[in-house]
């Protein structure tokens, strides 16, 4: 069931990545992810009172649990400083992989307070799928700029990091209201960066002309960090990192045949490599424990 909803949640994600880009398209990124916080933000507090939940802690936790809005903003200047630097796909590639390090780093060691998973045998094909996949995904851009390509690793090690602090918070206050705090947390974040980075946020106002759903995007990002806080005390990091990647590689591909813009380039080619790797590795997971159960069961028969 969690590794349909990890699924799910790449899909979600994928959808909600192509409203923020179009909404970058009408404003700016930096502005752009003023509104998305924004909107984040009115939505997870109007949720949290329909469901009755208390949008901000009452008990005290550690200071550190209220920094996941904080440190995801740093995906968006770390895309940013790599973009136009190396390749869009080399970036892609680059924050899978440290996503994946990251993910097998927290598993292995239960760092943050994290459930200490240990590197399954199994688990071991999707590994050598994904880095075979992000390797393909790789081009030689990543040669000539040899600090975007630390920052698109960052970025993969930014986001495990995020999305574990906010599950960390939400064990204590619930799925929305974590996911209220980490837009809270980020809001004021993105409103310093577009004040000193844009001058298009300095001379802000807000147009209607916009088609509504453009400003979904927010309403999503609510929906994608509850996701998370419920899936990250539940399956591993790295089962979560690849599954939401498979998601994610799935719909683009839906989205971009439905645009006209499907190209099968070397992003489309690692993305497949990755998720028939994660395929594979679902289901060695689910026959390898029937196996051992039929086999427990003739043992028992032949007693």
């Amino acid at each position: 069931m969690y590794q349909l909803l990890a699924l799910l949640t790449g899909v979600l994600l994928s959808v909600m990545i192509s409203i923020n880009g179009s909404l970058s398209g009408f404003y700016d990124m930096y502005t752009a992810a003023v509104i998305i916080h924004a909107v984040g933000v009115l939505f997870a507090l109007v949720m949290a009172l329909i469901r009755k939940e208390k949008p901000l802690p009452r008990s005290r936790s550690p200071w550190w649990f209220y920094l996941g809005g904080v440190i995801g903003v740093a995906t968006t200047l770390f895309n940013v400083f790599a973009f136009g630097r190396i390749s869009m796909t080399s970036i892609v590639a680059l924050g899978l992989l440290g996503q994946t390090v990251t993910s097998v780093l927290v598993d292995s060691t239960g760092w943050m307070g994290m459930v200490r998973r240990p590197f399954k045998k199994s688990s071991l094909i999707g590994l050598v799928f994904c880095l075979a996949g992000i390797v393909i995904m790789l081009d030689n851009s990543v040669l000539e700029a040899a600090l975007a390509v630390w920052f698109s690793l960052l970025t993969g090690v930014v986001i495990v990091i995020s999305r574990s602090i906010n599950a960390r918070l939400a064990e204590r206050i619930g799925a929305m209201p974590g996911s209220f705090v980490n837009h809270l947390a980020g809001l004021p974040v993105t409103i310093i960066i577009a004040f000193f980075a844009s001058p298009a946020f300095r001379g802000f106002s807000f147009s209607g002309g916009y088609p509504f759903w453009a400003y979904l995007g927010g309403i999503l990002g609510v929906f994608g960090v509850v996701l998370f806080n419920i899936l990250v005390p539940k399956i591993s990091q790295f089962s979560l990192t690849v599954l939401t990647f498979a998601g994610q590689v799935a719909s683009g591909i839906v989205l971009d045949l439905a645009s006209g813009q499907f190209k099968a380039d070397r992003s489309f080619i690692g993305g497949l490599v990755i998720t028939g790797g994660i395929g594979l590795n679902m289901l060695v997971d689910y026959l390898v424990p029937r196996r051992a159960g039929t086999a427990s069961s003739s043992n028992r028969v032949s007693e």
